[in-house]
């Protein structure tokens, strides 16, 4: 029973230690890419604009995840910041991929949506979904700052945001993991700038 178990604790060990190695260079690389990502949400909030976040799979409950601390609360009692997961509404997503196809189901929703001044996230750990790619294209047409999470390769995601944080790996869950952290950093570093 015991020698069943040492490998599957040695599988463990070594996915930790993996994630660790990610979070690592994550420090000692992407701390000033990720404070210009505070400064732009920090800006929109004072000037009374609003996030928007979207992505596909766990990039999607990523999105709904970071929404929901903004608006609710992350550490603080404070009041609501306005941001908005794009990934929430089945109707609006439903009915846009079956009439326009999902490559369509961020971008009409930011049209629909976005102001000037606004910061728009899209997430995707490739770099290369089609409908986050449309959804920061129709953002900056509308006068937002976008900003991308994604993997070590950027893929076209990294040409098409204004900041882009590319996680320092090629492992879908190092970079999920990788993204929740910087998320979360960005969640504390904004409500404390805003309200502390």
């Amino acid at each position: 029973m015991e020698s069943k178990l040492l490998e599957p604790r040695s599988l463990i060990a070594q996915i930790l230690e993996e994630s660790i190695q990610v979070q690592r260079v994550v420090l000692e690389e992407s701390v000033p890419l990720v404070s210009c990502i505070v400064e732009a949400l920090v800006a929109t909030f004072r000037c009374g604009g609003k996030v928007l976040l979207f992505g596909n799979g766990g990039s999607a409950a990523d999105a709904q995840h970071v929404a929901a601390e903004l608006v609710n609360r992350f550490l603080m009692e404070r009041k609501p910041l306005p941001a908005l997961a794009l990934t929430t509404d089945t109707s609006i997503m439903t009915a846009m991929a079956n009439d326009l196809g999902f490559e369509c189901v961020f971008a009409r929703q930011v049209e629909a949506l976005v102001q000037p001044g606004d910061v728009v996230v899209g997430l995707s750990t490739s770099g290369n979904s089609e409908n986050v790619l449309q959804g920061l294209h129709s953002a900056r047409e509308c006068g937002a700052t976008t900003v991308g999470l994604t993997g070590r390769a950027g893929g076209k995601l990294k040409g098409v945001a204004d900041i882009c944080f590319c996680a320092p790996s090629d492992n879908t869950p190092r970079i999920q993991e990788a993204h929740i952290t910087v998320l979360h950093a960005i969640c504390e570093a904004v409500e404390r700038e805003l309200f502390d």
